[in-house]
């Protein structure tokens, strides 16, 4: 068993390495999306598909509330994955309008969308960037493998954060670490010697 866990931890090094110069730039160039957004009072709104909505949730809390220092609170929300609403939206098509109908209630234009998929052609995600692309805003995503549909979807304007691994496992930790590392980015900016 130790040789598997010995495994694990090799593979996510490996992934994270193949993933530092080329992401570095992508992902400071969505810190900054996300940066000139809130310096023009707009808010970020994050979400994710199965085990990345927890991750959204993270950065949506961090950016929030803080990262590791004490600091003023930044407008960002988690879109809620909501069992009632699922239940309401009972059909497969709706169901997949789960966070994009929050978000058009929501969101102004100008304001920034934070998707998180490790499979990129979630429809749920889809429909979320749809929605948000409707309502003008930028959008961040983070994804992995080829990019999927999601990459297909966004402008010239939005970023992909795209992790080089085609495990959903490895995506997920990357992602958790490119969460940390806008949040950290902004947090510094922003709050300069806390």
């Amino acid at each position: 068993m130790q040789e598997l866990i010995k495994q694990s931890f090799t593979e996510s090094i490996h992934t994270k390495i193949a993933a530092l110069d080329v992401l570095a730039p992508i992902v400071e160039n969505a810190a900054n999306i996300m940066l000139n957004a809130l310096l023009a009072e707009k808010k970020i709104l994050c979400c994710g598909d199965g085990l990345s909505h927890s991750i959204s949730a993270v950065l949506a809390n961090a950016l929030n509330y803080k990262l590791e220092h004490e600091r003023p609170s930044l407008p960002a929300m988690s879109l809620v994955a909501d069992p009632m609403l699922a239940s309401l939206l009972s059909d497969e098509n709706q169901a997949t309008q789960q966070f994009a109908t929050q978000l058009r209630a929501v969101a102004q234009a100008g304001d920034v969308l934070v998707i998180i998929s490790a499979t990129p052609n979630s429809a749920t995600s889809l429909r979320t960037i749809e929605a948000a692309l409707s309502k003008d805003m930028l959008v961040v995503a983070l994804t992995g493998g080829d990019g999927g549909e999601i990459a297909g979807l966004l402008g010239p304007n939005d970023v992909e954060i795209r992790v080089p691994s085609d495990k959903p496992i490895r995506i997920n930790e990357v992602h958790q670490l490119v969460a940390h590392s806008i949040c950290d980015a902004i947090e510094k900016t922003l709050f300069p010697g806390m």
